[in-house]
């Protein structure tokens, strides 16, 4: 079990109680509140120290990067073994930060996107409500999209249709070539409109290993550029990550509307039980076809609905 240990002020940690109040538990002595989340155990202390263990602490740590007016210290037991860790002075400088959606999802396409931003927009971003994607809801993230957007700041989005998905996977890409060519394109889409010299880094919220990333792009006679670095679980640390996590996600919740308005069928998110139903409904409604543009037919929920289909 991995863990995290903070020091956060008292004022901040109120309100981290009042957030967990629905992960509440019981409070050991000499504490102020313990909560338990799918992440973690948070415990925090009145001496200002906060404990955060389990199997994702970074996750929770992440949404807590402040206290008021003092920065929090953060002692992760585990670290990145690879020489692509980013410098924890990266957070707070100005650096691009990539990260991608619909991945996991039967329907619709893979989205990736990135933001530029500057260490001087760091603060007012966080006080707009931005954060990992994952821990907002669905119209949280198309109007923080939005937002962003209205922010002019540097970043890229890119789509990968359906049809080019099922057509790389049949040539003998994996998913994760396709991913590390489209986080490549973004990253350079973006370098090529800022000031370089204002760069101080690159972060990709890692999905594989650095050296896997590089073999994917070398395939295709591109590299990493400089100063790149790659980290799980980013989008807790860097509000870049967290800014392109939500223009990801939120592109991929418009792709999924337009498919599902072409289609006529409302098609659910994720590779569930409820998406084999839904898989089932088109074929017999649209024909199996069809889902070459909707759909990564590869997974195996394309087998898994024929038991729906009479």
């Amino acid at each position: 079990m991995s863990q995290v240990v903070a020091a956060i002020s008292k004022d901040k940690i109120i309100e981290m109680k009042s957030f967990y109040s629905t992960y509440l538990t019981n409070t050991p002595q000499g504490a102020i509140f313990r909560a338990k989340t799918p992440n973690a155990v948070i415990t925090a202390y009145h001496s200002g120290k906060v404990l955060f263990q389990g199997s994702n602490p970074e996750a929770e740590a992440g949404k807590w990067p402040e206290s008021s007016n003092k920065k929090s210290t953060y002692k992760k037991t585990q670290k990145l073994n690879n020489s692509y860790a980013p410098p924890e002075s990266l957070f707070g400088s100005n650096h691009i930060g990539t990260d991608e959606a619909g991945t996991g999802d039967y329907f619709g396409p893979i989205t990736v996107a990135g933001v530029f931003i500057k260490k001087e927009q760091i603060h007012s971003l966080k006080t707009m409500g931005v954060k990992d994607s994952k821990n907002l809801t669905d119209s949280v993230i198309r109007k923080l999209a939005r937002e962003l957007v209205k922010l002019n700041l540097p970043y890229s989005s890119l789509v990968l249709p359906n049809e080019k998905y099922n057509r790389l996977q049949e040539k003998g890409w994996t998913q994760g070539k396709m991913k590390a060519m489209l986080h490549h394109h973004v990253i350079k889409n973006i370098s090529n409109n800022i000031d370089k010299s204002q760069l101080d880094g690159i972060l990709i919220d890692q999905f594989c290993e650095p050296h896997v990333f590089q073999r994917h792009i070398s395939s295709e006679k591109e590299s990493i550029l400089e100063k790149t670095y790659f980290m799980t679980k980013a989008e807790s640390y860097s509000i870049a990550v967290a800014a392109a996590s939500i223009i990801a996600r939120s592109r991929f919740l418009s792709e999924m509307d337009l498919l599902s308005d072409k289609l006529g069928i409302v098609l659910p998110k994720g590779a569930s039980k409820k998406v084999d139903q839904t898989i089932a409904k088109v074929i017999l409604e649209k024909g199996e076809s069809t889902l070459d543009g909707c759909a990564k037919t590869h997974f195996a929920n394309t087998r898994k609905a024929q038991a729906y289909i009479k």
